[in-house]
């Protein structure tokens, strides 16, 4: 009896699912355990292994296609083996039957967001067609129900040369051959966002450096003690991550998010730390940070970044952040420009440390120096208090003891 691969729940909050690419097509052969397709929902993507041995029966989802967490998407099973589809799931992966609703933003708690819903009738393939080929879809007459336009209206929209698109040059076309790279999933994801932050908001990037000999001292010392308990350890990223809670508390506005004309103040800090994979990046949240010790954050921020590497993250742990931390300074990044993690108002970006010498009243002396980057939404607050806010950020740092007094 053929077996059913179905779209798996990645989280308690995924509605929907996507097939990003199939790696294997009807009458392919494969074996338990071996990769089949790529899925992803809005902030994971990860590969679908096969239940068992056997034959690829059937598609039931094609590539691009979303649909809720337990739909069947393929049949494996013996070679010629006749296979049943669930007439409810056919109906259910049907594109006029799929409507999505109008989209809410997980990085807000407890916030209703209304956007305006495209009205243009498309499937989800044909539109990720149109996108990557630059085609107006409100100019493309759709043959599908309801005058729904299908990937064949795309085709046919792209093949006609008053269709294609003049204003994208690809350099040096006439003289050598490019590879084109898809853009799906995870990088898809990514993309979007990105673009969507830098066109929503009114980006502003103020740089500062911090002197932290004292600090660097006080976390080798504290992790000799607690490395006595456990096999844990303090970095200096704890120690910004838990310098930027209490700024946030001294700044209440930058613990905030710009949505619909009103300036949203959070009572709570939901620290998100940007983890980078190689397929992208992501960002998990820390609760209620603002109530974390700095051993909670640290113990916190590695068991979420070890979920994040090995694809185990539940997307609702990463929802609702309200500040967000990115560090370069492992790949020697000094000073960077972090786009904003929209709607929050705040994103420090953290660089590689690096010795100097520097003068203390009379006396020269090696220091140790954090280059600080903060990206802020000037919508919100003015150049003056981002500064201040970077400011006090600088002083804990420079003064750490004041963080755990």
């Amino acid at each position: 009896m053929a077996v059913e691969v179905v779209m798996p729940k990645l989280g308690m909050a995924m509605k929907e699912g996507t097939v990003s690419e199939w790696s294997k097509g009807v009458g392919d052969t494969v074996e338990k355990g071996e990769a089949i397709a790529s899925i992803n929902s809005e902030k994971i993507e990860m590969d679908i292994e096969s239940p068992s041995e056997g034959t690829i029966l059937n598609i039931a989802v094609p590539e691009g296609q979303g649909v809720p967490p337990g739909t069947v998407i393929c049949y494996i099973g013996n070679p010629n083996e006749n296979v049943m589809v669930n007439e409810s799931v056919a109906e259910e992966i049907k594109p006029e039957n799929h409507k999505k609703e109008t989209p809410k933003n997980p990085d807000l708690p407890n916030l209703s967001i209304s956007k305006n819903v495209d009205r243009v009738m498309i499937t989800p393939v044909a539109r990720k067609m149109a996108q990557a080929a630059n085609l107006d879809i409100e100019k493309i007459q759709g043959t599908g129900p309801g005058g729904r336009i299908t990937k064949d209206d795309v085709q046919k929209a792209i093949k006609r040369p008053e269709s294609k698109p003049d204003s994208i040059l690809i350099p040096a076309q006439s003289i050598e051959k490019t590879q084109e790279i898809p853009v799906n999933g995870m990088r898809k994801i990514i993309a979007t966002r990105m673009q969507d932050s830098l066109q929503s908001s009114a980006q502003l990037t103020l740089t500062m450096k911090a002197d932290v000999t004292a600090l660097i001292k006080l976390q080798r010392e504290a992790t000799e003690i607690i490395q006595k308990r456990d096999d844990s350890k303090l970095t200096v990223t704890d120690f910004v991550a838990k310098a930027v809670v209490h700024s946030l508390k001294d700044h209440p506005k930058m613990n905030s998010a710009y949505v619909e004309d009103k300036i949203h103040l959070f009572e709570h800090v939901h620290l998100g730390l940007a983890v980078a994979l190689e397929k992208g990046l992501v960002v998990p949240v820390i609760r209620n940070a603002d109530a974390c010790s700095l051993r909670q954050i640290s113990k916190k921020g590695k068991e979420l970044a070890k979920l994040a590497r090995e694809g185990q993250l539940p997307s609702e742990e990463m929802n609702g952040s309200t500040f967000t931390i990115s560090n370069l300074g492992a790949y020697g990044v000094e000073h960077f420009t972090p786009i904003l993690n929209t709607p929050e108002t705040g994103i420090l970006g953290i660089g590689s440390a690096y010795d100097t010498p520097l003068y203390i009243e009379d006396t020269l002396e090696r220091r140790t120096i954090l280059p600080l980057s903060l990206t802020f939404d000037h919508r919100v607050l003015d150049g003056a208090p981002a500064s201040a806010f970077l400011q006090t950020i600088k002083r804990y740092l420079e003064e750490p003891m004041t963080m755990l007094l």
